[in-house]
């Protein structure tokens, strides 16, 4: 049996949440755009919303079955959430914010208050409110909240999303520390794909309220199977593909018929290409490539960017090679190449899935 197995609909005005999906690993990330139905997940795990129809199990415990009408109140689930916003009570204090969900003696709640004190490096801010605390002395606080509880899963709802980029890195080293021997299951919610792939062992990629692909974080990213999970990890390069025949594809947008060792899939519905893995060809033209043609470049310290015309009579969007140090100190030496090739091994085959370039369902929260 799987530790958590859920399956659930939900409504909420022209928004249709309708997930299935059972996992046993212990760190999950969640992966969509924004009105991906992602924050209603977790507040569905949590017992703040209710399923329409299905239910949610995890581990030996039911937390909602609608044909069985059984719905456990949100104390009961023993889940912690950590809220973007941190949700901590502005009127307590530092203690008072971790010994608030505590239950039991007087004496008992202020060992445990102390622990988590001392846990969470807040020793000296006892007394202070949240409005006296930074950023990151918040989300300790509100993580020492939820831990002081013994919680059985924690649900994090993108809690770097307000921040800077220094901030953000800062505080997710912090967050996946004090995490890192906690044994229950923790679930992080984001838009962002560099956290996902940093936190989760597991990831759920989640496009206008369905599951379009789940699997190894590391695999997902790697090779997604279809453009909506490319885009969302960070591919940018795509073109319709036609089949021609077992191992041809015509890829119209890129103006290029693709020769592939590999036999072509079944539903092909598109090609991509990250910018990072197009190949500079110097010289004679060789399988898979179109000739370079530079309409413009983004220079960054550390990388540059083109962005390149298709072959002659396609009518894609612009290209991006991103070229790293490396191949910047080659064509330093050799000048621009004249050939720009979409390398089979670094060429994702496509199926068709989720809506991620179509229309509407898009109303729910993230």
């Amino acid at each position: 049996m799987k530790s958590m197995e859920v399956k659930i609909k939900k409504k909420t005005g022209s928004f249709a949440l309708d997930l299935h999906f059972a996992s046993d690993a212990r760190r999950i990330g969640i992966l969509g755009s924004s009105g991906a139905g992602k924050s209603m997940l977790l507040k569905l795990i949590a017992g703040i919303e209710h399923p329409d129809q299905g239910y949610i199990r995890i581990g030996g415990s039911v937390f909602c079955d609608t044909a069985l009408r059984l719905s456990q109140k949100p104390q009961q689930r023993r889940v912690g959430y950590l809220f973007q916003n941190y949700a901590l009570f502005p009127a307590m204090t530092v203690e008072e914010n971790i010994a608030a969900g505590l239950r039991g003696g007087k004496k008992a709640w202020a060992l445990r208050t102390e622990e988590m004190i001392q846990r969470f490096r807040l020793s000296g801010l006892e007394h202070r409110l949240p409005r006296q605390l930074s950023g990151g002395q918040q989300q300790r606080v509100a993580l020492a909240r939820i831990m002081a509880c013994r919680p059985d899963m924690i649900l994090l709802d993108e809690p770097f999303s307000a921040l800077d980029s220094y901030l953000k890195d800062q505080m997710q080293e912090e967050l996946f520390s004090f995490l890192s021997d906690y044994p229950g299951i923790v679930i992080l919610v984001s838009h962002a794909r560099e956290e996902i792939y940093r936190f989760s062992e597991e990831v759920l990629i989640l496009d206008r309220g369905r599951l379009v692909e789940q699997g190894n974080t590391e695999e997902i990213f790697e090779h997604p199977n279809t453009k909506t999970a490319a885009l969302l990890t960070g591919c940018r390069n795509f073109s319709k593909a036609f089949p021609v025949d077992a191992h041809t594809v015509d890829a119209p947008d890129w103006g290029v018929r693709l020769q592939l060792k590999r036999r072509v899939p079944d539903h092909l519905a598109a090609v991509g290409c990250h910018a990072h893995r197009i190949v500079p060809i110097w010289g004679e033209k060789t399988e898979n490539c179109i000739r370079f043609q530079c309409i413009s470049k983004a220079e960054l310290p550390f990388e540059q960017t083109f962005f390149c015309r298709p072959e002659t009579g396609a009518c894609g969007a612009a290209i991006r090679w991103q070229v790293d140090p490396g191949v910047r100190n080659m064509l330093e030496e050799r000048g621009m190449p004249d050939y720009l090739q979409f390398d089979e091994s670094a060429l994702l085959l496509l199926e068709k899935g989720g809506g991620h370039d179509e229309e509407g369902n898009r109303e729910a929260g993230a």
